[in-house]
């Protein structure tokens, strides 16, 4: 057992006025002074110091739409992303549950920020951890996950090849010293996004219009984060939800199974976890789209200032994004004018990490252009943000249309071990409730561990 096996329950994750003051101040001091200080797992949270979601409300000047665009920040967790919650999770019901000792050699599948979380998670509780990825990802993913003490296993393609990966992991898993941190199979990260980040989705829209949320979109690459969804609708019923995909790897929409750009999403899968009778609706986003709104957010200040957005929002816009985050205001700005949404309503959505892993995706846009200028830039934000049109909006609400969703799940995971019968009980949402129904139990062992 690793000598440190502590750490915050669901709950705490959740609302961390419930960790012990002296606990919360310490790890608070640590998030900025000593990264690899174990008392940062007390930093697995959407909020801030003052128990404030990290957000950013963006404004109609950028948008083009009368509804509040809500973005969670992923920054402000250890490591960078809020993949680390679901990675914290999945280890820490492994060690109460006996599963997982200090001998074990943790396996992370990832495309880059799950990962980087596994490792970084792995290096605080003195485990070793492999992470497998594509070997076409942006290197500072590569440099971080070494930063924080893990081995690379890399597998031949990029974003969407990610399915060599597990085939790779469920390989190396008949070591029985290794143990795998599946992210797309294991409902440990479906239980963290339902209950933290779904729990603050809520919490992030209290005193913005009306208060309640009319849209939640995720980009799925394991499809964690899209089970905030869940529980959004629990509090929401009439809220939608929706995934967003490259177009170039429309995988659920229709089948495709293209390369893309979008680091983090578009797997070429339907994954696991991922609980198919709350996703309403498939949206599609070009990968291009993406990269241009990046630079537009990064190095595009007086354009954004141009458009009438506040400077100081402007500046801070600059390192709070990466490209599924992009993707996801896209994909935020296209769901609020399908569904007509106006003054007063919420769409949620998240900003999965920064910056700061993606100059390398910058500096290989420069070779790609002849051009860009701050005149390419205004016409690039006026496109890919203002004019955003409702159009490659898959409605899935129909039971017919959800069909062909459960159907490529079993396409995807019959070879992988998993029966008919049991992706048959995930048709029904008991399944998902019970396995949510599970974080008590796990509460209650952290807790008593600690």
């Amino acid at each position: 057992m690793p000598k440190i096996p502590f750490g915050p329950t669901y709950d705490e994750m959740l609302s961390p006025e419930l960790i012990a003051p002296e606990v919360r101040s310490k790890a608070i001091k640590a998030l900025h002074d000593d990264e690899l200080n174990p008392i940062n797992l007390f930093n697995i949270t959407w909020k801030d110091s003052t128990n404030k979601v990290r957000k950013v409300v963006l404004p109609p000047a950028l948008t083009g739409i009368d509804a509040n665009v809500v973005v969670m920040l992923g920054t402000g967790f250890p490591s960078g992303s809020h993949k680390v919650g679901p990675a914290y999770a999945t280890l820490i019901e492994g060690i109460v549950d006996g599963d997982i000792t200090a001998s074990h050699t943790i396996l992370g599948p990832s495309t880059g920020n799950f990962g980087i979380g596994t490792a970084y998670i792995s290096k605080l509780l003195g485990l070793k951890a492999v992470i497998i990825m594509p070997d076409n990802m942006s290197k500072e993913r590569y440099e971080r996950i070494k930063k924080y003490g893990g081995e690379l296993d890399l597998t031949p393609g990029s974003e969407s090849d990610v399915i060599l990966t597990l085939e790779r992991t469920h390989s190396l898993m008949k070591n029985p010293q290794n143990k795998a941190l599946a992210q797309f199979e294991l409902l440990s990260n479906y239980r963290f996004h339902r209950h933290v980040t779904g729990g603050s989705a809520i919490a992030a829209v209290e005193g913005v219009g009306n208060g309640r949320i009319a849209g939640f979109v995720s980009a799925p690459g394991s499809a964690g984060t899209i089970a905030a969804g869940d529980q959004i609708k629990y509090a929401f019923p009439e809220a939608k939800v929706a995934a967003l995909e490259p177009y170039e790897c429309s995988t659920l929409a229709n089948g495709g199974r293209g390369q893309h750009r979008i680091e983090g999403i578009g797997d070429k899968m339907c994954t696991l976890i991922h609980n198919l009778l709350t996703t309403d609706f498939v949206i599609l986003i070009k990968d291009e789209e993406t990269i241009q709104g990046l630079k537009i957010f990064h190095d595009g200040l007086e354009t954004l200032v141009g458009l009438g957005v506040d400077r100081q929002l402007a500046e801070g816009l600059q390192t709070t994004f990466g490209p599924s985050g992009i993707c996801n205001v896209i994909g935020a700005i296209k769901m609020a004018k399908y569904l007509n949404l106006g003054p007063g309503d919420n769409v949620v959505t998240v900003a999965t990490d920064g910056f700061d892993r993606y100059n390398s995706v910058l500096a290989e846009m420069e070779h790609r252009y002849l051009e860009m200028a701050p005149f390419v830039l205004d016409r690039w934000a006026k496109d890919i943000f203002i004019g955003a049109q409702a159009d490659q909006v898959f409605d899935f609400r129909r039971s017919d249309k959800k069909e062909l969703l459960f159907k490529q799940k079993e396409q995807d995971w019959v070879k992988f071990g998993y029966s008919v019968d049991y992706l048959n009980s995930m048709r029904e949402q008991s399944f998902w409730d019970n396995e949510y129904t599970k974080i008590k139990g796990y509460n209650e062992k952290i807790a008593a561990m600690r």
